[in-house]
């Protein structure tokens, strides 16, 4: 049989490095593998669905869904990160503790980022401020066609060519949550991070709630799936096989320059376990339910989603639920 030929983008990650670089085949599927960082990838993908099969931020799938999308999600989830550490604050803000955030000025990449999705989850669930209080402000196109604010939403985005990080300092926000967070950022002065300690905020609060937060999946046209369904299975199969090997390969401490790396790989199975990065539904519904709660009490959906509507059939086929 004549493969089936598809275009696939994604990051090239330590869990998907195998895939991409054809160690791993998935079966039946000729894949054209085009690895993008995830800004140019979800632009390209948002704009002209420009990949057949492509990672996608899961506050930008979630908006999609609930507003009609022409794809499905297969339970693939190549990126997680805890989001505690990815507040700043300006210093002369006001705000000395998390309940200090109701009424603020928050930036953000974009409305429908996966971090500022989670964080305004975390501050309205665990520190009671209203989701609906805090005054948005962007420096990004939203990527969800057709979205326009809710009217309770006080929403702006920065003139074009200022970064959130760059009015952060001189209080045009009075904290922001971004994506990545590094010395250039801690460094900028007055400015710090909410939670000095995140590790030991992240380390407890996934020993609270075990939620390790999901910030991509992997998604797939519909027109594809209607015509051949196998193929979600296929995929599955063959980003969970590019992982075991990728999670092995890792596992070796001598592949890394980091002094303590085996510690830290030591610490993180002992509070995980063997493996922190299911690829199933029945593993991730935890997480997936708080993130479609969340997305409604934020306001990137209009209305609760059901979680196994999210996901193609096909895929879940050997799931029991």
């Amino acid at each position: 049989m004549t493969p089936l030929r598809l275009t696939l983008s994604c990051n090239e990650y330590d869990r998907t490095r195998f895939l991409v670089d054809g160690t791993v085949q998935a079966e039946g599927i000729e894949l054209n593998i085009v690895p993008l960082p995830s800004e140019e990838r979800h632009r390209r993908f948002a704009r002209d669905l420009e990949f057949d099969v492509c990672e996608l931020q899961m506050g930008v799938f979630l908006g999609w869904m609930g507003r009609g999308a022409p794809f499905s999600a297969i339970p693939v989830f190549p990126h997680r990160k805890f989001c505690h550490g990815n507040v700043l604050l300006n210093s002369a803000s006001g705000i000395a503790k998390p309940e200090d955030f109701t009424g603020k000025i928050i930036g953000m990449r974009a409305h429908f980022n996966p971090v500022s999705l989670w964080m305004r989850g975390i501050l309205e669930e665990d520190y009671g401020v209203p989701a609906r209080s805090l005054r948005v402000r962007t420096n990004q196109q939203e990527q969800v066609p057709g979205w326009q604010p809710p009217e309770w939403m006080d929403y702006e985005r920065l003139p074009k060519g200022q970064k959130i990080e760059d009015v952060l300092p001189h209080g045009g926000v009075d904290a922001c949550m971004l994506p990545e967070i590094g010395p250039k950022h801690t460094r900028l002065p007055g400015v710090r991070r909410l939670w000095p300690n995140f590790r030991e905020v992240e380390k407890e609060y996934y020993l609270r709630t075990k939620i390790f937060p999901i910030r991509h999946v992997v998604v797939v046209k519909n027109s594809i799936l209607e015509e051949y369904a196998w193929v979600a299975r296929s995929l599955v199969k063959a980003f969970t096989v590019a992982k075991e090997i990728g999670i092995k390969h890792v596992g070796d401490t001598r592949r890394s320059f980091l002094a303590w790396y085996g510690a830290e790989l030591e610490e993180e199975r002992e509070l995980f376990g063997n493996d922190a990065w299911p690829y199933n539904l029945k593993d991730n519904r935890i997480v997936l339910e708080k993130m479609v709660r969340y997305a409604e009490m934020v306001g990137v959906v209009e209305r609760r989603l059901e979680v196994k509507d999210l996901f193609a059939e096909s895929a879940l086929a050997d799931e029991a639920e």
